[in-house]
Formats: structure tokens, C-alpha cells, sequence
């Protein structure tokens, strides 16, 4: 089974050589590389990125040729100092950070309201692997619709979500659409700036993208093992 790949595009093929085939699908076009890996340029935001995975995981699935697993690969924002820019992180919880209420005492997460859901939760044991081949720091990657850009707003995220290492736009969003086709799904991602005061001047994005070129390098091949046997450890 190949993996799913909502991705910065450049940097994951070079981990996964082979020749490139384009695929249309609705509203979105998959990159088959002919390295065990397909590339979705999933979109900006989770309802992009929700739409396109689950077009091409439902192509997938009618075809034929289900996929094992599912991998969102970016760049991103980081809290620091646990995450600072040129680092990578592994999600050991993907986790929308902004789908509630606001009330006059603060921020309800939709779970607190009686219906829906504000995280998942990757394989632990894909999440260790992860971590010990590409030297990525685990922790909980925040999906926002709204990059978070003065301090005020970075401390409130920290506050609601101490573990947060790291935020991006697309990660719930992927994994919505892959836990409704019951896939597993892992986040990584790449620090190109810190989250806090938007500061242009001090974004890193080429940095970030050697950064998560490098991961996948070392990922890559786990990520082809790991869809290949059973975790008994993951299905409790």
C-alpha cells in the first residue's frame, strides 16, 4: 500500500524517487512518484485539505488500491523554545485549536458544547519510530484557520494546549478525512518561524523545507515498513 502524502511537494519527492505520474482527481491532482509514496497538494486550511485527502483516498479505496497510511508533511509555525525555527516535530497529538465558542468565560472547545471531536491521536508506535530515526521533537501540532500572529494570541494557545509544539493550517483537516476512511494518520512538520508577533524578516521557509527534506530522507523508509505490519499497541 502506498501512502498519502498532503505535502510540500519538492521536499517529500526527494525522499520517495521514481518517475512522477499526475493523477486529476476533484478539485485536487496526485502525484504518483513510483517510490512506494503519493503526493497531494492538499490545499491551505482544513477544509481544503479535508476535501482533497478524502477525493483521493475514496479514488484510492474505489480503485482498488487502498492506501495504508496517511502523512501530512509541511512547514509550520513553532512555540519556543520547545520548537525553534529549522527544527521538525512529529505529531503525538493532532489537534484543532479553534473550533468552539467564544463565551464570557473564554474559549469552549466543540466537545465542551455535547458533539464533535478536537483531536487525534497517531500510532504511538509510528510516532516513536519517527522520532528515533529523524530526531524530530514529539508534541501536539495545533491546526489553526487563522495563522496566530501577535503574542497575546501565542501565549492563549500555549495556555489552552501546554503540550503544543508546533501549529499549521491542513493537519485535523487530513486527519478527519483519514480516521472517517479509518486510516491511521501522522503530522510532521518543519519550523519556519516562531508563533508569535508576525514578523516576515524572521521566516526560515527554505531552511524549513531542507529541514523536512532531511526528515523524510530517514522517514521514508518506516513509513513503508510500518504500513507493512501489525501494531497490536496502537489499536487499544
Amino acid at each position: 500500500m502506498a501512502t498519502a502524502v498532503p505535502v510540500e511537494r519538492d521536499a517529500v519527492a526527494e525522499a520517495f524517487p521514481g518517475d512522477a505520474e499526475q493523477v486529476r482527481l476533484p478539485g485536487a491532482t496526485l502525484v504518483r512518484t513510483g517510490g512506494g509514496c503519493d503526493l497531494l497538494a492538499a490545499g491551505v486550511g482544513p477544509a481544503a485539505a479535508a476535501a482533497s485527502t478524502a477525493a483521493a483516498l475514496t479514488a484510492a479505496a474505489l480503485g482498488g488500491t487502498p492506501y495504508g497510511l496517511v502523512v501530512c508533511a509541511g512547514i509550520g509555525g513553532g512555540f519556543l523554545p520547545g520548537a525553534p525555527v529549522g527544527s521538525l516535530v512529529v505529531s503525538g497529538t493532532i489537534a484543532v485549536a479553534d473550533l468552539g465558542a467564544e463565551t464570557a468565560d473564554g474559549f469552549l472547545p466543540v466537545t465542551e458544547l455535547g458533539f464533535g471531536h478536537v483531536a487525534h491521536h497517531p500510532p504511538t508506535s509510528l510516532v516513536r519510530e519517527a522520532v528515533r530515526v529523524t530526531g524530530a521533537r514529539p508534541g501536539t501540532v495545533l491546526t489553526v484557520s487563522t495563522v496566530t500572529g501577535t503574542a497575546a494570541r501565542a501565549a492563549e494557545l500555549r495556555a489552552r494546549h501546554p503540550d503544543a509544539l508546533a501549529e499549521g493550517m491542513e493537519g485535523f483537516g487530513v486527519a478527519e478525512a483519514a480516521v472517517a476512511q479509518g486510516l491511521p494518520v501522522l503530522e510532521v512538520r518543519a519550523v519556519s518561524n516562531p508563533v508569535g508577533p508576525r514578523d516576515r524578516a524572521a521566516w526560515r521557509i527554505g531552511d524549513a523545507l531542507s529541514a523536512l527534506t532531511a526528515g523524510f530522507g530517514k522517514l521514508a523508509p518506516v513509513l513503508e515498513s510500518w504500513i507493512q505490519h501489525d501494531h497490536p499497541d496502537d489499536h487499544a
